[in-house]
């Protein structure tokens, strides 16, 4: 959804306050900017319903620290025998750059992770996706492990760009608990900045 953040007033030039807002999309309870799909449409998020912002920012008080603090649960899994055309298809449609896969030899706990950037390198290595099983492509996919919930935001990033990589599992004492990508992990560290 859109809605008008308020920001604080600007003094103009003739020294007369007046107020500054600005459209932004806003997903989920803390006021970050939401993800949004090509063509400016948002990317599909659970609606909540807000009471209207009292004070000049929509931001909460708290300021993530760890990556367990902006994770996001996968918004779709896929099999690990399931076509790679499947997980672009369920991609798109849920809005999400990342699946977590599921492994039947595990029980359905998550095996892994599928990223556009994992189809887009079958694609240009001449896989027919229709015929490709994500574990293919898994197998040639250099991931690192989920990283621990604990992990420092800036650690992330450190990882993420060192490595090349867009999107990171996170996992804490129980298995995975979702997925960090790199738009939340840049907002996180600019947050502090905006506030």
């Amino acid at each position: 959804m859109t809605r008008l953040a308020a920001f604080p007033y600007e003094k103009r030039k003739d020294n007369h306050m007046s107020p500054l807002k600005q459209a932004v999309p806003v997903s989920r309870a803390e006021g970050r900017p939401g993800h949004t799909r090509s063509g400016g449409e948002p990317a599909m998020e659970p609606s909540t319903t807000e009471a209207p912002a009292q004070g000049p920012s929509l931001r909460s008080a708290r300021v993530p620290a760890t990556v367990a603090d902006i994770t996001r649960p996968s918004a779709a899994t896929v099999g690990e025998y399931d076509h790679v055309a499947a997980a672009a298809y369920l991609m798109k449609h849920a809005g999400s750059a990342a699946l977590v896969v599921l492994g039947i030899e595990h029980g359905n706990r998550p095996v892994g992770m599928i990223t556009e950037s994992d189809v887009a390198a079958a694609v240009a290595d001449g896989m027919d996706v229709n015929e490709t099983r994500i574990h293919d492509v898994l197998a040639l996919a250099a991931r690192p492990a989920p990283v621990p919930a604990a992990t420092s935001i800036r650690d992330a990033a450190r990882i993420m760009v060192n490595r090349g990589f867009r999107q990171l599992a996170v996992a804490d004492g129980t298995g995975w608990i979702g997925i960090v990508d790199i738009g939340d992990v840049c907002g996180a560290l600019l947050e502090p900045l905006a506030a």
